[in-house]
């Protein structure tokens, strides 16, 4: 679907933009007019390659991939939580951003390379997922990566410093070639600084300028005297009445601001939807608990401060988003456990859990029962993360995961290690 088009003058020729939407991503074609030059052929390269692919396979995959148009990218990831297809939507909505490339000087390369990285979080989940499952998704998650590094490539090569529009220009004729600009006109005459717009007054006021410069120190002879009873700071009756107003120019005021709007205040939520318990807004609520659970539900807990939250049974997924303080304890999770955006929170898990994802979080302590050791953690864009595991006794050894790490080559590939911060 084609949502915008819009003729323009670009350096070498006239282009018009096109944004199209469908299948999970939005794709921003430039269709070159008439003339065709080198970067036009590598950018059709770019589009009949890695980016039809990933249309062709987003079509096989097929389900929540056909439905979000262009404006609701990102929204539409946000409301199907739920899906299996979760991290192949955010993967998406993670990078689309970098479609922007066209606005972004003067290195737009390394501002996709940034949009590609932050969607690898996902990509790499959804390679876990189907790696021993579905090749398709695989191959999948090949050909959206490609987009991004075919476009840095393409950039570098033709757009290195970003794109260089034309805002006035002539309109493309019916044969292809653009009519030559109209010479440019003379140049404006010499200025005059004997002159100025009030006629001859000009000439006078530099002559009396110049003549008043020559007096030396007899300049200052015209100044009137100011006695001590007229002066501010030596009169206390005077400073009291906050003296004379100043015959100078008034002290700069600051653009009047708008008063900041007061917080906006959400009733909290605690209820099933569907398939989804919604806990939202919750503010010092200790003591909430799901209990009536089933295996398909899952858990979504959002903007939910100071507060302890309770899930009894097994249950499909929990995902913590935008929280701050808040305890979580759950007996059985047979998916994953999602902390996003969260601040200074405690998951602790009783029973069961395959995976525990930690992302774009500062502060997240687990508590690991004897049943979930083997649980994997995966963690990006977080700090202070601390895992505690039980001992024997019942007490809990807390380990720190790492947030630092050290990449090398290693002759045929990158190897990555986390590194301890010494000191």
């Amino acid at each position: 679907m084609v949502k915008l088009c819009h003729w323009t003058m670009l350096t070498g020729g006239f282009w018009k933009c096109c944004i199209v939407s469908g299948h999970g991503v939005i794709l921003l074609l430039f269709l070159f007019s008439s003339v065709v030059s080198v970067y036009v052929e590598a950018y059709d390269n770019l589009l009949s390659g890695p980016v039809a692919q990933y249309t062709a396979l987003s079509q096989k995959i097929g389900g929540d991939f056909l439905n979000p148009v262009i404006q609701e990218v990102q929204a539409f990831r946000e409301k199907n939580r739920s899906s299996p297809l979760f991290n192949h939507l955010s993967a998406v909505s993670e990078s689309v951003p970098a479609l922007g490339w066209v606005a972004m000087a003067p290195k737009p390369g390394p501002y996709v390379k940034e949009m590609q990285d932050a969607a690898m979080f996902y990509t790499n989940r959804v390679l876990k997922d189907y790696k021993e499952k579905d090749k398709m998704h695989v191959e999948w998650v090949s050909a959206y990566v490609s987009i991004w590094t075919e476009l840095q490539a393409y950039i570098k090569q033709h757009h290195t410093t970003g794109l260089s529009w034309s805002q006035t220009g002539p309109v493309a004729s019916a044969s292809g070639g653009a009519p030559a600009p109209p010479p440019p006109g003379p140049p404006p005459p010499p200025m005059d600084l004997g002159k100025s717009s009030g006629g001859d007054s000009g000439a006078t006021n530099h002559n009396a300028l110049f003549a008043s410069i020559n007096k030396g120190a007899d300049i200052t002879k015209g100044l009137k005297h100011v006695s001590d009873n007229q002066k501010t700071h030596k009169n206390p009756v005077l400073k009291a009445q906050g003296g004379p107003l100043p015959s100078g120019p008034k002290p700069f005021a600051a653009w009047p601001t708008a008063a900041a709007s007061p917080a906006r205040t959400l009733p909290p939520v605690l209820e099933l939807d569907g398939k989804k318990w919604k806990v939202e807004n919750q503010e010092g609520a200790h003591g909430l608990v799901i209990s009536d659970t089933e295996l398909k539900q899952v858990v979504y807990a959002f903007k939910c401060n100071n507060s302890t939250l309770q899930v009894k049974g097994k249950i499909n997924s929990i995902t913590l988003d935008n929280c701050k303080k808040l305890g979580l304890v759950f007996e059985d999770v047979v998916g994953i456990v999602e902390v996003i955006n969260c601040k200074d929170v405690k998951v602790q898990v009783m029973g069961k859990v395959p995976t525990i994802s930690i992302n774009k979080t500062d502060g997240c302590h687990v508590y690991l029962s004897k049943d979930s050791l083997s649980c994997e953690i995966v963690s990006a864009k977080s700090s202070e993360m601390n895992v505690l595991v039980p001992n024997k006794d019942g007490e809990y050894t807390e380990i720190p995961v790492p947030e630092q790490f050290k990449t090398v080559w290693d002759g045929s590939k990158l190897v990555t290690t986390a590194t301890e911060i010494a000191g």
